[in-house]
């Protein structure tokens, strides 16, 4: 999703950085690169979901995002033909192929693994995956599972040669609710339950390891969800949260941030947010290697302005200025109604960098970047009271004073000062 303000705030500080040092330039660049990935080329993620009928694709894709969205078929195959789904709400979007079951006709089971196949593969002909989500029932662990995972290394090599992608792939243990002792609700910590579950995960892997196939994680999970006018009104969700953990660490940077505002899983947000600072910071300290007057400072607090935005967006805003306004006025700057991006920087200087003199050294850049980027996370992140993001912005500045030492240091280092 492109954004008309992060990408001025993108082009500022390029015109800044041709002054720096070159490998201040490329450490920048290197920082800007991942910044621009994170939020300016963000985009829905894309999920291969494969697994026979009844694995329970639909029930994960509604206990994902705690919501009714994907129809799930108590005695008949409601998913059909291949297809690519969209499912968008004022947080985000995410695409997921949601495959027909494989096994779900009455015609020869060969003849259905290869229509069902064909059907993939024509869905994600022009369309690459991110990442393949293999699904197979707790109770089922050791029934016809070569022949699924023949089909699952299949569609690996087919996106290999199609797209030159090396997909990762997750198997999930569905439905562990029903392993005995069925009574058990989550979290399972029942000796019998937790053995069990151990059990249905130590088959699979093993199952993976003789088909020779890399498999980045097992995840045992439970999505069982009753829904009234599409609000949940009795759910058994297990292991949901270690699952959209995974999809966060092995989805490309362009598609985390939208799986983490529909999930709103707090953990998640403030790891991707951290990851912008830390980005942002670093920028920042690279942009203060070149003494800057402090009027001329801009593009420093642009970035910071940027990184606000993103952090608000992560918790659940709008990706706009209104954002960064909302914030500043709520730590007490005054920011006209008006205001455009640079105005908004002028502002922040002085509150950013109170008595900075004439120049902001790296150190100080990169602490005030981090102490900002803390209370944003406070405000947006965690609603917490502005008096309360004031007091993390402080303890952040302290924290990262050291660090900010280290970096000016480093950056010295490289640039032969």
């Amino acid at each position: 999703m492109k954004n008309e303000n992060i990408e001025k705030i993108i082009e500022l500080i390029i015109s800044f950085t041709k002054k720096l040092p070159s490998p201040a330039k490329e450490m920048v660049g290197d920082e800007l690169d991942n910044i621009k990935e994170l939020l300016m080329d963000n985009r829905p993620p894309r999920i291969l979901v494969l697994g026979r009928r009844g694995a329970g694709k639909s029930s994960i894709i509604n206990a994902l995002f705690k919501a009714n969205i994907a129809k799930v078929g108590s005695v008949t195959s409601e998913t059909g033909k291949a297809q690519w789904h969209s499912f968008s709400n004022d947080t985000g979007s995410i695409e997921i192929l949601d495959t027909r079951g494989l096994g779900d006709k009455t015609r020869p089971e060969s003849a259905n693994f290869e229509e069902a196949l064909d059907d993939i593969k024509a869905e994600i002909q022009h369309i690459c995956p991110d990442i393949i989500l293999f699904m197979c029932k707790a109770k089922e662990v050791d029934a016809h599972i070569s022949a699924d995972l023949r089909n699952v290394y299949e569609m690996k090599q087919f996106i290999l040669n199609k797209h030159q992608y090396e997909i990762p792939i997750a198997a999930l243990v569905t439905q562990v609710d029903e392993l005995d002792p069925i009574r058990i609700e989550p979290p399972y910590e029942n000796t019998k339950k937790k053995a069990n579950i151990a059990k249905a995960v130590l088959a699979l892997k093993n199952a993976y390891r003789d088909s020779n196939i890399d498999l980045m994680e097992t995840i045992p999970v439970s999505a069982y969800a009753e829904f009234e006018n599409g609000e949940i009104v009795y759910e058994k969700f297990w292991n949901i949260d270690k699952l959209v953990e995974y999809l966060i660490d092995h989805l490309p940077k362009s598609a985390q941030l939208q799986l983490a505002r529909l999930t709103r899983l707090r953990k998640l947000q403030v790891k991707l947010a951290r990851t912008t600072i830390g980005s942002t910071a670093t920028v920042c300290a690279g942009l203060a290697a070149v003494p800057l007057p402090l009027a001329d400072i801009i593009p420093i607090t642009s970035a910071q302005i940027g990184m606000i935005m993103g952090i608000g967006y992560i918790g659940g805003r709008k990706l706009s200025k209104k954002s960064a306004k909302d914030f500043f006025a709520a730590m007490g700057m005054n920011v006209g109604a008006g205001f455009a991006l640079r105005e908004i920087a002028r502002a922040a200087i002085k509150y950013v960098f109170p008595g900075a003199g004439s120049a902001v050294s790296a150190g100080i850049a990169f602490a005030a970047t981090w102490g900002i980027g803390e209370a944003a996370i406070a405000y947006f992140i965690d609603k917490k009271s502005i008096d309360e993001a004031k007091e993390a912005m402080k303890k952040a500045k302290k924290k990262h004073k050291s660090e900010g030492e280290q970096v000016e240091k480093q950056i010295a280092v490289r640039s032969g000062s």
